[in-house]
Order: C-alpha cells, then sequence, then structure tokens
C-alpha cells in the first residue's frame, strides 16, 4: 500500500555511526521474512511480539508499518486486547497507549 515509514531520526543516526550493526539488522529482517506468511500477518505477528516483549518503541514502529500497510487501528487494538489475558491489564493498558500515540498522531 503505502511506503515503509522513515526511521526515526535516533535509529538512523545510530547506523550511520554503527553501520555494520544496521547491515546486520537489515540482515535479520530479512531472513525473518523468509516462510510461508503474508506480510500482513506477519506485520501483526511482529506487532504482538513487541507487546508482549514490552518494547514502547518497537511497537511504535510496527504500528507505523502497519499504519503503511493500510492495517486499520481496530486490528492493531485487537492484537493488544488479545494479549490482556497473558500479560495482565497494567501492560495492556500501555500497550494500547503506544499503539494510540500512533494511531492518534
Amino acid at each position: 500500500m503505502s511506503q515503509t515509514p522513515e526511521p526515526p531520526k535516533a535509529y538512523r543516526a545510530f547506523v550511520t555511526r554503527f553501520p555494520k550493526l544496521g547491515q546486520a539488522w537489515d540482515l535479520l529482517g530479512e531472513a525473518g521474512s523468509e516462510g510461508p506468511l503474508d506480510p500482513r500477518t506477519a506485520r501483526l505477528l511482529k506487532l504482538a511480539i513487541a507487546i508482549g516483549a514490552g518494547r514502547e518503541g518497537a511497537v511504535h514502529a510496527s504500528a507505523r508499518k502497519a499504519l503503511a500497510m493500510g492495517i486499520p487501528a481496530a486490528e492493531m487494538e485487537q492484537v493488544v486486547a488479545l494479549a490482556a489475558g497473558t500479560l495482565g491489564l497494567p501492560a495492556t493498558v500501555a500497550a494500547h497507549r503506544w499503539i494510540l500515540d500512533v494511531t492518534e498522531g
């Protein structure tokens, strides 16, 4: 659908300073993309993993990429709701806020 959003300034500065780490990061992403999952499903799973790991920056990035792919906010919010039973309410509310940080601008 849309273009992949530009990475945050902090990421761009880091990979400029450490280009081999940036290349390694790109290779990890490519390797993880190999397999039978379609890109949309893979993006929602990556969002779920970021939520489960409690990684705010990764949730933000995954939500930005999901929006760029045309995935509606309601679907991302359902991923958060599915995590509630495992994460508990405080972590679920935090993850929901992280999604809203992106979807509400």
